[in-house]
């Protein structure tokens, strides 16, 4: 994981389990990915001790989505000035996001806000220097789940109830001193809609001492209770220090996940980022859009499942300006611009209410600070939520919890 000071798009937890079966691959058992689109630095890892590895066969050779035509925005302007939302339907409830408690966003909470930002509430108690991110509300809007990254500690996800009571460590695959615990970190988990799992980012292995990116990075789910954890994808297994896997999120029959994959400097292509696709049980990866667009951080399945919103990001150092906000078919087909380019403004995670009517997302202006709109599925009517003073706010999930009385 390449270890970079981000804003928006920031991408970096223990009880012992024992009923897990714990079983090894070699480096070489699963099938290779294979072509120009994912061409490893050539090295080999040899035995790679992972925990709670799949014992069926990994990922397919992954084939790459239809290249298609970006098409130009046409949406409102987004701004603060625009006007205040009306009450959003009863099935649409809390927006959960992270909140930086401190100018060097050293340490951040979970907080919730109600969707015309009247009601707000910091949900999780960090310690200093501590960051809880990544938060994903379960389908019921009972239980909270997010990561948590205490100074030099790795991260490791954590659930809370919908009030940020009851906040518990979910169980680490690692074990302490085993070579797969070096920089090992469990982060960005979300929710399957059965509410039966929990799809996360693994990391581990050492560390490029020239680019700092972790060797190995790659898909898990995990039952919410800390067992029966399964590898889902292979992308680092046969090409360490190639990228970083992060952000899953859920298609809403539960089938598929689409997730994020940015590569490193000996990544093919070097230094990109992009969307991929991926069966529940680990089959059918592929690649969702072109590397040109730059996609990354944390998409989302609109409700009815037809279509997936994502932010993208410039080539340039992480938080510059001039991303966007775009909708893409399952398939690869007719991507989409919400917001109006190009632009000055910053984008990050985009999330549909659960009624698919609207879009929560976050947004600074350049040289400011981040913070929460809402804006119609068409990229319409854009209203601000927070307006908090501090160093911003970020990652929204809209769930259907309702505020506590």
């Amino acid at each position: 994981m390449t270890r970079t000071r981000t804003r928006l798009s920031d991408t970096t937890t223990t009880h012992r389990t024992t009923t897990r079966a714990r079983t090894r691959h070699r480096a070489g058992a699963g099938l290779l990915l294979a072509g120009t689109l994912l061409t490893g630095c050539g090295a080999q890892p040899g035995e790679i001790p992972l925990s709670e590895i799949r014992a069926e066969s990994p990922s397919p050779t992954p084939t790459p989505a239809v290249e298609p035509a970006v098409a130009d925005a046409t949406a409102g302007v987004v701004g603060a000035d625009a006007a205040t939302p009306t009450a959003p339907p009863a099935l649409n409830g809390l927006i959960a996001g992270r909140v930086f408690l401190d100018q060097d966003r050293l340490t951040s909470a979970i907080f919730s806000v109600t969707a015309d930002g009247r009601t707000r509430r910091q949900l999780t108690q960090p310690a200093d220097r501590t960051r809880d991110d990544h938060p994903s509300w379960s389908p019921d809007g009972t239980t909270l789940a997010f990561d948590r990254t205490g100074g030099d500690s790795p991260g490791r996800i954590w659930t809370a109830s919908a009030d940020g009571q009851n906040a518990r460590q979910l169980g680490s695959l690692c074990e302490a001193g085993t070579p797969e615990c070096l920089n090992e970190t469990e982060t960005a988990p979300s929710w399957s809609p059965d509410g039966n799992q929990l799809a996360f980012t693994r990391t581990w292995g050492t560390s490029d001492p020239t680019t700092e990116q972790i060797q190995y990075s790659d898909l898990y789910v995990i039952a919410p209770d800390g067992t029966t954890a399964q590898r889902i994808t292979f992308l680092t297994n046969d090409t360490p220090y190639s990228g970083t896997v992060t952000d899953p999120a859920w298609s809403p029959d539960g089938k598929q996940l689409v997730f994020s994959y940015r590569t490193s400097a000996t990544g093919q292509p070097a230094n990109s980022r992009a969307l991929y696709i991926v069966n529940a049980d680990g089959t059918g990866l592929r690649r969702l859009t072109p590397w040109e667009l730059r996609a990354g951080d944390r998409a989302n399945w609109s409700p009815d499942g037809s279509r997936i919103v994502f932010t993208t990001y410039p080539a340039d150092p992480d938080n510059a300006p001039g991303g966007g906000i775009y909708t893409v078919h399952p398939d690869g087909t007719a991507v989409e611009a919400l917001t109006p380019g190009p632009s000055d403004i910053t984008y990050g995670v985009a999330s549909y209410s659960p009624d698919g009517t609207a879009i929560a997302f976050a947004q600074a202006p350049a040289g400011g600070t981040s913070e929460l709109y809402t804006m119609r599925a068409d990229g319409s009517g854009v209203a601000r939520v927070t307006d908090t003073p501090g160093p911003g706010e970020g990652r929204p999930n809209w769930g259907t919890a309702q505020p506590q009385s």
